[in-house]
Protein backbone atom coordinates (compact mmCIF):
# COMPACT_ATOMS: atom_id res chain seq x y z
CA UNK A 1 0.00 0.00 0.00
CA UNK A 2 1.75 3.16 -1.20
CA UNK A 3 0.74 6.78 -0.77
CA UNK A 4 1.27 9.18 -3.65
CA UNK A 5 2.25 12.81 -3.30
CA UNK A 6 -0.20 15.52 -4.27
CA UNK A 7 1.76 18.70 -3.56
CA UNK A 8 0.56 22.25 -4.19
CA UNK A 9 1.95 25.78 -3.87
CA UNK A 10 0.85 28.75 -1.77
CA UNK A 11 2.00 32.37 -1.64
CA UNK A 12 4.40 33.40 1.12
CA UNK A 13 5.38 37.00 1.74
CA UNK A 14 8.16 37.53 4.29
CA UNK A 15 9.18 40.92 5.64
CA UNK A 16 12.85 41.88 5.32
CA UNK A 17 14.60 43.14 8.43
CA UNK A 18 14.44 46.93 8.72
CA UNK A 19 17.78 48.65 9.21
CA UNK A 20 19.53 51.99 8.75
CA UNK A 21 22.78 52.93 7.07
CA UNK A 22 24.58 56.14 6.16
CA UNK A 23 25.55 57.38 2.72
CA UNK A 24 28.23 60.08 2.48
CA UNK A 25 27.41 62.54 -0.31
CA UNK A 26 30.10 64.88 -1.57
CA UNK A 27 28.54 67.74 -3.54
CA UNK A 28 30.72 70.08 -5.61
CA UNK A 29 28.99 73.46 -5.93
CA UNK A 30 31.19 74.79 -8.72
CA UNK A 31 31.97 77.92 -6.68
CA UNK A 32 32.90 78.78 -3.11
CA UNK A 33 29.94 78.35 -0.78
CA UNK A 34 29.20 81.10 1.73
CA UNK A 35 26.09 79.54 3.34
CA UNK A 36 23.93 76.44 2.79
CA UNK A 37 20.25 77.30 3.13
CA UNK A 38 18.51 74.00 2.42
CA UNK A 39 18.98 70.43 1.28
CA UNK A 40 16.27 68.51 -0.61
CA UNK A 41 16.80 64.76 -0.82
CA UNK A 42 15.39 61.84 -2.73
CA UNK A 43 16.49 58.26 -3.29
CA UNK A 44 15.94 55.65 -5.97
CA UNK A 45 16.61 51.93 -6.04
CA UNK A 46 18.60 50.47 -8.90
CA UNK A 47 19.34 46.89 -9.90
CA UNK A 48 18.98 44.04 -7.40
CA UNK A 49 20.14 40.43 -7.25
CA UNK A 50 18.52 37.73 -5.11
CA UNK A 51 20.82 34.88 -4.11
CA UNK A 52 20.60 32.22 -1.42
CA UNK A 53 20.84 34.05 1.89
CA UNK A 54 21.45 37.53 0.47
CA UNK A 55 19.95 40.34 -1.63
CA UNK A 56 22.42 42.77 -3.18
CA UNK A 57 21.13 46.01 -4.65
CA UNK A 58 22.26 49.46 -5.73
CA UNK A 59 20.70 52.89 -5.46
CA UNK A 60 21.18 56.63 -5.82
CA UNK A 61 20.69 59.51 -3.40
CA UNK A 62 19.62 62.65 -5.26
CA UNK A 63 20.56 65.95 -3.58
CA UNK A 64 19.45 69.49 -4.36
CA UNK A 65 21.37 72.07 -2.33
CA UNK A 66 20.25 75.72 -2.20
CA UNK A 67 23.17 77.91 -1.14
CA UNK A 68 24.58 81.42 -1.23
CA UNK A 69 27.83 81.71 -3.14
CA UNK A 70 30.73 83.96 -2.34
CA UNK A 71 29.23 86.50 -4.74
CA UNK A 72 26.14 86.75 -2.50
CA UNK A 73 23.83 85.18 -5.09
CA UNK A 74 21.36 82.37 -4.50
CA UNK A 75 22.24 79.17 -6.34
CA UNK A 76 21.09 75.57 -6.55
CA UNK A 77 23.24 72.54 -7.31
CA UNK A 78 21.96 69.02 -8.00
CA UNK A 79 24.10 65.97 -7.44
CA UNK A 80 23.76 62.19 -7.51
CA UNK A 81 25.41 59.91 -4.98
CA UNK A 82 25.44 56.17 -5.85
CA UNK A 83 25.48 53.54 -3.11
CA UNK A 84 25.06 49.80 -2.62
CA UNK A 85 23.58 47.78 0.21
CA UNK A 86 22.24 44.33 1.02
CA UNK A 87 19.84 42.21 3.06
CA UNK A 88 20.94 38.96 4.68
CA UNK A 89 18.59 36.25 5.95
CA UNK A 90 18.16 32.49 5.93
CA UNK A 91 14.68 33.03 4.43
CA UNK A 92 16.12 34.55 1.23
CA UNK A 93 16.37 32.11 -1.67
CA UNK A 94 17.35 32.38 -5.29
CA UNK A 95 14.28 32.86 -7.49
CA UNK A 96 12.27 34.91 -5.01
CA UNK A 97 10.95 38.38 -5.85
CA UNK A 98 12.34 41.19 -3.69
CA UNK A 99 10.35 44.36 -2.99
CA UNK A 100 12.78 46.91 -1.52
CA UNK A 101 11.66 50.14 0.13
CA UNK A 102 14.07 53.01 0.79
CA UNK A 103 13.32 55.99 3.00
CA UNK A 104 15.43 58.98 3.94
CA UNK A 105 15.36 59.30 7.72
CA UNK A 106 17.59 62.32 8.26
CA UNK A 107 20.63 64.17 6.99
CA UNK A 108 23.41 66.28 8.41
CA UNK A 109 25.69 68.81 6.71
CA UNK A 110 29.07 67.59 7.91
CA UNK A 111 31.21 70.34 6.40
CA UNK A 112 31.39 73.15 3.87
CA UNK A 113 34.90 73.66 2.54
CA UNK A 114 35.29 75.98 -0.41
CA UNK A 115 33.05 74.54 -3.10
CA UNK A 116 32.79 71.11 -1.42
CA UNK A 117 29.69 70.28 0.63
CA UNK A 118 29.76 67.03 2.59
CA UNK A 119 26.35 65.63 3.59
CA UNK A 120 25.63 62.49 5.62
CA UNK A 121 22.31 60.93 4.63
CA UNK A 122 20.68 58.31 6.84
CA UNK A 123 18.64 55.80 4.84
CA UNK A 124 16.25 53.14 6.09
CA UNK A 125 15.90 49.93 4.11
CA UNK A 126 12.98 47.55 4.45
CA UNK A 127 10.75 45.47 2.20
CA UNK A 128 9.69 41.90 1.62
CA UNK A 129 10.38 38.76 -0.39
CA UNK A 130 7.62 36.94 -2.25
CA UNK A 131 7.54 33.38 -3.54
CA UNK A 132 5.39 30.29 -3.88
CA UNK A 133 6.11 27.68 -1.23
CA UNK A 134 5.48 23.98 -1.86
CA UNK A 135 3.14 22.25 0.58
CA UNK A 136 3.26 18.47 0.85
CA UNK A 137 0.02 16.52 0.56
CA UNK A 138 -0.91 12.90 -0.18
CA UNK A 139 -3.49 10.81 -1.99
CA UNK A 140 -4.33 7.08 -2.11
CA UNK A 141 -6.77 5.10 -4.25
CA UNK A 142 -6.36 1.72 -2.49
CA UNK A 143 -9.71 -0.02 -2.00
CA UNK A 144 -8.90 -0.75 1.66
CA UNK A 145 -8.15 2.93 2.34
CA UNK A 146 -10.87 5.38 3.38
CA UNK A 147 -10.11 9.04 2.67
CA UNK A 148 -12.14 12.07 3.66
CA UNK A 149 -11.50 14.95 1.27
CA UNK A 150 -11.94 18.64 1.97
CA UNK A 151 -12.07 21.64 -0.37
CA UNK A 152 -9.79 24.45 0.76
CA UNK A 153 -9.08 27.87 -0.70
CA UNK A 154 -5.43 28.73 -1.37
CA UNK A 155 -3.60 31.88 -2.51
CA UNK A 156 -0.87 31.53 -5.14
CA UNK A 157 1.68 34.13 -6.20
CA UNK A 158 1.19 34.84 -9.91
CA UNK A 159 4.16 37.11 -10.42
CA UNK A 160 5.65 40.58 -10.35
CA UNK A 161 5.99 43.18 -13.11
CA UNK A 162 7.94 46.45 -13.12
CA UNK A 163 7.91 49.21 -15.68
CA UNK A 164 9.20 52.78 -15.97
CA UNK A 165 6.94 55.54 -17.28
CA UNK A 166 7.14 59.32 -17.51
CA UNK A 167 4.55 61.85 -16.35
CA UNK A 168 4.79 65.31 -17.91
CA UNK A 169 3.26 68.34 -16.17
CA UNK A 170 3.03 72.04 -17.01
CA UNK A 171 2.99 74.96 -14.57
CA UNK A 172 1.88 78.25 -16.13
CA UNK A 173 3.39 81.50 -14.84
CA UNK A 174 2.17 84.97 -15.81
CA UNK A 175 5.43 86.75 -15.05
CA UNK A 176 8.79 86.10 -16.60
CA UNK A 177 10.88 83.62 -14.64
CA UNK A 178 14.53 84.48 -14.12
CA UNK A 179 15.51 81.35 -12.21
CA UNK A 180 14.03 78.04 -11.11
CA UNK A 181 15.34 77.48 -7.60
CA UNK A 182 14.25 73.84 -7.33
CA UNK A 183 11.51 71.29 -7.87
CA UNK A 184 10.43 68.47 -5.52
CA UNK A 185 8.34 65.59 -6.89
CA UNK A 186 6.36 62.91 -5.04
CA UNK A 187 4.07 60.11 -6.16
CA UNK A 188 1.28 58.22 -4.44
CA UNK A 189 -0.65 55.18 -5.69
CA UNK A 190 -4.42 55.48 -5.43
CA UNK A 191 -5.66 52.19 -6.87
CA UNK A 192 -4.62 48.92 -8.49
CA UNK A 193 -7.18 46.98 -10.53
CA UNK A 194 -6.79 43.61 -12.21
CA UNK A 195 -7.86 42.60 -15.73
CA UNK A 196 -7.20 39.70 -18.08
CA UNK A 197 -3.39 39.26 -18.16
CA UNK A 198 -2.79 42.82 -16.97
CA UNK A 199 -3.26 45.14 -14.00
CA UNK A 200 -3.94 48.87 -14.04
CA UNK A 201 -2.08 51.02 -11.53
CA UNK A 202 -3.13 54.64 -11.10
CA UNK A 203 -2.12 57.49 -8.86
CA UNK A 204 -1.03 61.09 -8.64
CA UNK A 205 2.27 62.94 -9.07
CA UNK A 206 2.71 66.21 -7.19
CA UNK A 207 5.60 68.61 -7.78
CA UNK A 208 6.46 71.70 -5.78
CA UNK A 209 8.16 74.45 -7.78
CA UNK A 210 10.14 77.32 -6.29
CA UNK A 211 11.21 80.06 -8.70
CA UNK A 212 12.27 83.71 -8.91
CA UNK A 213 10.52 86.18 -11.22
CA UNK A 214 12.21 88.92 -13.23
CA UNK A 215 11.32 91.44 -10.51
CA UNK A 216 13.29 89.30 -8.01
CA UNK A 217 10.23 87.98 -6.23
CA UNK A 218 10.21 84.47 -4.80
CA UNK A 219 7.20 82.41 -5.84
CA UNK A 220 6.20 78.79 -5.33
CA UNK A 221 3.33 76.47 -6.19
CA UNK A 222 2.22 72.90 -6.69
CA UNK A 223 1.34 71.13 -9.92
CA UNK A 224 -0.58 67.85 -9.93
CA UNK A 225 -0.98 65.24 -12.62
CA UNK A 226 -2.59 61.81 -12.51
CA UNK A 227 -1.33 58.65 -14.21
CA UNK A 228 -2.96 55.38 -15.18
CA UNK A 229 -0.84 52.60 -16.65
CA UNK A 230 -1.55 49.03 -17.71
CA UNK A 231 1.19 46.55 -16.82
CA UNK A 232 0.96 43.24 -18.64
CA UNK A 233 1.33 40.14 -16.48
CA UNK A 234 0.33 36.71 -17.72
CA UNK A 235 -1.97 34.77 -15.43
CA UNK A 236 -3.77 37.76 -13.94
CA UNK A 237 -7.57 37.61 -14.03
CA UNK A 238 -10.29 40.02 -12.98
CA UNK A 239 -10.54 38.13 -9.68
CA UNK A 240 -6.82 38.41 -8.93
CA UNK A 241 -5.57 40.33 -5.90
CA UNK A 242 -2.93 42.91 -6.86
CA UNK A 243 -0.88 45.35 -4.83
CA UNK A 244 1.45 47.96 -6.25
CA UNK A 245 3.82 50.79 -5.57
CA UNK A 246 5.37 53.71 -7.41
CA UNK A 247 8.62 55.60 -6.86
CA UNK A 248 9.98 58.77 -8.41
CA UNK A 249 13.31 58.23 -10.16
CA UNK A 250 14.61 61.43 -8.65
CA UNK A 251 17.90 61.65 -10.52
CA UNK A 252 16.11 61.70 -13.90
CA UNK A 253 13.52 64.41 -13.17
CA UNK A 254 13.84 67.04 -15.93
CA UNK A 255 12.71 70.70 -15.77
CA UNK A 256 12.38 73.03 -18.76
CA UNK A 257 11.43 76.72 -18.93
CA UNK A 258 9.40 77.69 -22.00
CA UNK A 259 8.72 81.42 -22.57
CA UNK A 260 6.05 83.11 -24.70
CA UNK A 261 4.45 86.58 -25.01
CA UNK A 262 2.04 86.01 -22.11
CA UNK A 263 4.69 84.81 -19.69
CA UNK A 264 6.10 81.31 -19.51
CA UNK A 265 5.43 77.77 -18.48
CA UNK A 266 7.55 75.34 -16.50
CA UNK A 267 7.53 71.82 -17.92
CA UNK A 268 8.39 69.05 -15.46
CA UNK A 269 9.00 65.51 -16.66
CA UNK A 270 8.86 63.03 -13.79
CA UNK A 271 9.99 59.42 -14.45
CA UNK A 272 8.29 56.78 -12.30
CA UNK A 273 9.23 53.21 -11.43
CA UNK A 274 5.96 51.26 -11.20
CA UNK A 275 5.65 47.77 -9.76
CA UNK A 276 2.79 45.32 -9.22
CA UNK A 277 2.57 41.96 -7.47
CA UNK A 278 -0.37 39.69 -8.32
CA UNK A 279 -1.98 36.81 -6.43
CA UNK A 280 -4.70 34.34 -7.40
CA UNK A 281 -7.18 32.40 -5.28
CA UNK A 282 -8.29 28.87 -6.16
CA UNK A 283 -10.00 25.88 -4.56
CA UNK A 284 -8.29 22.51 -4.29
CA UNK A 285 -9.24 19.19 -2.72
CA UNK A 286 -6.98 17.67 -0.03
CA UNK A 287 -7.16 14.69 2.30
CA UNK A 288 -8.52 15.86 5.63
CA UNK A 289 -8.59 12.45 7.35
CA UNK A 290 -7.96 8.82 6.45
CA UNK A 291 -7.87 5.31 7.87
CA UNK A 292 -7.47 1.76 6.67
CA UNK A 293 -9.97 -1.01 7.32
CA UNK A 294 -7.17 -3.59 7.35
CA UNK A 295 -4.04 -1.89 8.75
CA UNK A 296 -2.92 0.51 11.42
CA UNK A 297 -1.58 3.78 10.01
CA UNK A 298 0.94 6.35 11.16
CA UNK A 299 -0.39 9.72 10.03
CA UNK A 300 1.65 12.94 10.14
CA UNK A 301 -0.20 16.26 10.17
CA UNK A 302 1.61 19.57 9.74
CA UNK A 303 0.53 23.19 9.56
CA UNK A 304 1.43 25.57 6.76
CA UNK A 305 1.31 29.34 6.43
CA UNK A 306 -0.25 31.13 3.48
CA UNK A 307 -0.17 34.88 2.85
CA UNK A 308 -3.52 36.56 2.24
CA UNK A 309 -3.51 39.91 0.43
CA UNK A 310 -5.96 42.69 1.29
CA UNK A 311 -7.10 45.37 -1.19
CA UNK A 312 -4.89 48.46 -1.18
CA UNK A 313 -6.26 51.50 0.66
CA UNK A 314 -5.38 55.20 0.74
CA UNK A 315 -5.65 57.54 3.70
CA UNK A 316 -5.69 61.34 3.66
CA UNK A 317 -4.73 63.45 6.65
CA UNK A 318 -3.67 66.87 7.83
CA UNK A 319 -0.48 67.86 9.65
CA UNK A 320 -0.09 70.93 11.84
CA UNK A 321 2.80 72.04 14.02
CA UNK A 322 5.04 74.90 15.02
CA UNK A 323 8.63 75.86 15.75
CA UNK A 324 9.88 78.62 18.02
CA UNK A 325 13.26 80.03 17.00
CA UNK A 326 16.03 80.18 19.56
CA UNK A 327 16.97 83.59 20.86
CA UNK A 328 20.31 83.41 19.08
CA UNK A 329 18.62 82.88 15.71
CA UNK A 330 17.73 85.94 13.60
CA UNK A 331 14.02 86.78 13.63
CA UNK A 332 11.83 86.14 10.60
CA UNK A 333 10.79 89.29 8.79
CA UNK A 334 9.70 87.64 5.55
CA UNK A 335 9.36 84.00 4.51
CA UNK A 336 10.65 83.54 0.97
CA UNK A 337 9.85 79.86 0.46
CA UNK A 338 9.89 76.43 2.08
CA UNK A 339 11.56 73.36 0.61
CA UNK A 340 12.96 69.98 1.59
CA UNK A 341 9.39 68.86 2.23
CA UNK A 342 9.29 65.20 3.21
CA UNK A 343 7.50 62.74 5.43
CA UNK A 344 8.94 59.72 7.24
CA UNK A 345 6.64 56.98 8.57
CA UNK A 346 7.93 55.82 11.95
CA UNK A 347 5.19 53.37 12.97
CA UNK A 348 1.92 51.85 11.78
CA UNK A 349 -0.45 49.48 13.53
CA UNK A 350 -4.04 48.20 13.68
CA UNK A 351 -6.28 48.55 16.71
CA UNK A 352 -10.03 48.15 17.22
CA UNK A 353 -10.90 48.30 13.53
CA UNK A 354 -8.68 51.28 12.75
CA UNK A 355 -5.24 51.78 11.25
CA UNK A 356 -2.90 54.30 12.87
CA UNK A 357 0.04 55.79 10.98
CA UNK A 358 2.66 57.78 12.86
CA UNK A 359 5.39 59.83 11.27
CA UNK A 360 7.41 63.02 11.10
CA UNK A 361 6.90 65.74 8.49
CA UNK A 362 9.87 67.98 7.71
CA UNK A 363 10.38 71.23 5.88
CA UNK A 364 13.06 73.90 5.66
CA UNK A 365 11.99 77.56 5.76
CA UNK A 366 14.16 80.10 3.95
CA UNK A 367 13.51 83.60 5.26
CA UNK A 368 14.79 87.18 5.20
CA UNK A 369 16.01 89.11 8.21
CA UNK A 370 15.71 92.87 7.63
CA UNK A 371 18.29 93.88 10.21
CA UNK A 372 21.12 92.03 8.47
CA UNK A 373 19.43 92.02 5.05
CA UNK A 374 20.48 88.37 4.77
CA UNK A 375 18.86 85.05 4.10
CA UNK A 376 18.59 82.39 6.79
CA UNK A 377 16.90 79.03 7.14
CA UNK A 378 15.28 76.89 9.84
CA UNK A 379 14.13 73.28 9.77
CA UNK A 380 10.73 72.31 11.15
CA UNK A 381 10.04 68.73 12.31
CA UNK A 382 6.40 67.95 13.05
CA UNK A 383 5.35 64.57 14.52
CA UNK A 384 1.86 63.46 13.52
CA UNK A 385 -0.65 60.62 13.67
CA UNK A 386 -3.39 59.92 11.15
CA UNK A 387 -5.99 57.16 11.33
CA UNK A 388 -8.89 55.67 9.41
CA UNK A 389 -11.23 52.69 9.52
CA UNK A 390 -9.48 49.47 8.55
CA UNK A 391 -11.54 46.31 8.92
CA UNK A 392 -8.83 43.66 8.82
CA UNK A 393 -7.46 41.30 11.44
CA UNK A 394 -4.53 42.49 13.49
CA UNK A 395 -1.05 40.99 13.38
CA UNK A 396 -0.32 41.29 9.65
CA UNK A 397 2.38 43.11 7.70
CA UNK A 398 1.76 46.78 6.90
CA UNK A 399 3.68 48.58 4.15
CA UNK A 400 3.05 52.33 3.92
CA UNK A 401 4.11 54.86 1.30
CA UNK A 402 3.34 58.50 2.09
CA UNK A 403 3.75 61.90 0.50
CA UNK A 404 3.28 65.42 1.88
CA UNK A 405 1.82 68.20 -0.26
CA UNK A 406 0.32 71.69 0.03
CA UNK A 407 2.91 72.44 2.72
CA UNK A 408 2.70 76.03 3.94
CA UNK A 409 4.54 77.97 6.65
CA UNK A 410 3.57 81.34 8.14
CA UNK A 411 5.34 83.42 10.79
CA UNK A 412 3.85 84.73 14.02
CA UNK A 413 5.52 87.60 15.90
CA UNK A 414 8.79 87.04 14.05
CA UNK A 415 9.89 84.00 16.05
CA UNK A 416 7.18 81.35 15.81
CA UNK A 417 6.78 79.39 12.58
CA UNK A 418 3.40 77.70 12.01
CA UNK A 419 3.38 74.66 9.71
CA UNK A 420 0.38 73.30 7.83
CA UNK A 421 0.33 70.50 5.26
CA UNK A 422 -1.66 67.59 3.87
CA UNK A 423 -0.48 64.01 3.72
CA UNK A 424 -1.56 61.02 1.64
CA UNK A 425 -0.68 57.46 2.59
CA UNK A 426 -0.98 54.31 0.49
CA UNK A 427 -1.36 51.12 2.57
CA UNK A 428 -0.60 47.60 1.38
CA UNK A 429 -1.59 45.00 3.98
CA UNK A 430 -1.30 41.24 4.18
CA UNK A 431 -1.59 38.57 6.88
CA UNK A 432 -0.78 34.90 7.26
CA UNK A 433 -3.46 32.23 7.45
CA UNK A 434 -2.49 28.96 9.12
CA UNK A 435 -3.99 25.64 8.00
CA UNK A 436 -3.31 22.01 8.87
CA UNK A 437 -2.88 19.19 6.39
CA UNK A 438 -1.89 15.52 6.28
CA UNK A 439 1.60 15.44 4.81
CA UNK A 440 2.57 11.80 5.26
CA UNK A 441 1.07 8.39 6.05
CA UNK A 442 2.57 4.93 6.36
CA UNK A 443 1.30 1.41 7.17
CA UNK A 444 2.46 0.02 10.50
CA UNK A 445 0.88 -3.47 10.85
CA UNK A 446 -2.25 -5.34 9.81
CA UNK A 447 -5.21 -5.67 12.16
CA UNK A 448 -6.25 -9.11 13.35
CA UNK A 449 -8.99 -10.50 11.08
CA UNK A 450 -12.50 -10.27 12.50
CA UNK A 451 -13.58 -13.84 13.22
CA UNK A 452 -17.21 -13.04 14.06
CA UNK A 453 -20.25 -12.50 11.87
CA UNK A 454 -21.87 -9.62 13.74
CA UNK A 455 -20.75 -6.72 15.90
CA UNK A 456 -22.65 -4.21 18.03
CA UNK A 457 -21.08 -0.74 17.93
CA UNK A 458 -21.92 1.74 20.68
CA UNK A 459 -21.97 5.29 19.26
CA UNK A 460 -22.49 8.62 20.98
CA UNK A 461 -24.81 11.52 20.24
CA UNK A 462 -23.34 13.94 17.72
CA UNK A 463 -21.13 11.42 15.95
CA UNK A 464 -21.40 11.17 12.17
CA UNK A 465 -20.84 8.23 9.85
CA UNK A 466 -17.15 9.01 9.32
CA UNK A 467 -16.29 8.99 13.03
CA UNK A 468 -18.26 5.81 13.74
CA UNK A 469 -16.94 3.93 10.69
CA UNK A 470 -13.34 4.97 11.48
CA UNK A 471 -13.60 3.68 15.04
CA UNK A 472 -15.17 0.43 13.83
CA UNK A 473 -12.65 0.06 10.96
CA UNK A 474 -15.32 -0.36 8.30
CA UNK A 475 -16.35 1.65 5.27
CA UNK A 476 -19.06 4.30 5.64
CA UNK A 477 -21.15 2.60 2.97
CA UNK A 478 -21.36 -0.59 5.06
CA UNK A 479 -22.39 1.34 8.18
CA UNK A 480 -25.10 3.28 6.37
CA UNK A 481 -26.48 0.30 4.41
CA UNK A 482 -26.69 -1.97 7.46
CA UNK A 483 -28.28 0.75 9.61
CA UNK A 484 -30.63 2.27 7.06
CA UNK A 485 -33.18 3.42 9.63
CA UNK A 486 -30.66 5.50 11.62
CA UNK A 487 -30.30 9.26 11.07
CA UNK A 488 -26.77 10.68 11.17
CA UNK A 489 -25.33 12.57 12.93
CA UNK A 490 -26.82 10.81 15.92
CA UNK A 491 -29.26 12.76 18.05
CA UNK A 492 -28.86 10.34 20.95
CA UNK A 493 -26.54 7.55 21.98
CA UNK A 494 -27.25 4.45 19.91
CA UNK A 495 -26.27 0.81 19.40
CA UNK A 496 -25.51 0.02 15.75
CA UNK A 497 -25.24 -3.39 14.08
CA UNK A 498 -22.46 -4.43 11.70
CA UNK A 499 -22.47 -7.77 9.84
CA UNK A 500 -19.35 -9.49 8.46
CA UNK A 501 -19.00 -12.32 6.01
CA UNK A 502 -16.93 -15.11 7.52
CA UNK A 503 -14.49 -16.76 5.13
Amino acid sequence: MAFETKNFYVARKHGLAKSEFTVECNVMAGMNVSKVLSVSLGCSRGASEVLNGIINYSGVVDTKVVFIGEDGQLNTISSMCPFSSKFESEDIENGQVAIINLKIIDHNIESVNGEAIKISVILEQSGCIIANKEVHSIKNDDDDMCCKDEDISIIKFIGNKSENVEVSSEFNVRDKVSKIVLTESNVIVKSVESGMNFATISGEVSTKIVYITDNEKFESGYVYDSFKEELELEGVTRESLVDGNAKVIQENVAVELVEDEKGCKIVIKVPLALSISAYGEENISVVKDLYSIKSELKVTTESFNMTCICPMETIDGKIEGSLSLDENQPRVDKILFNCGNSVTITNSYLKDGEIFIEGIAKTTVVYLNDESNSLYSAQIDVPFTISDKFEHQEGGMIMVDAAVYDADVVVKKGRELLYDAKVKACVNYCFDRVSGIITEASVLEDYQPKDYAMEVVFAHAGEDTWEIAKNARVKEEQLITQNADVVFPLENDASLILFYQKV
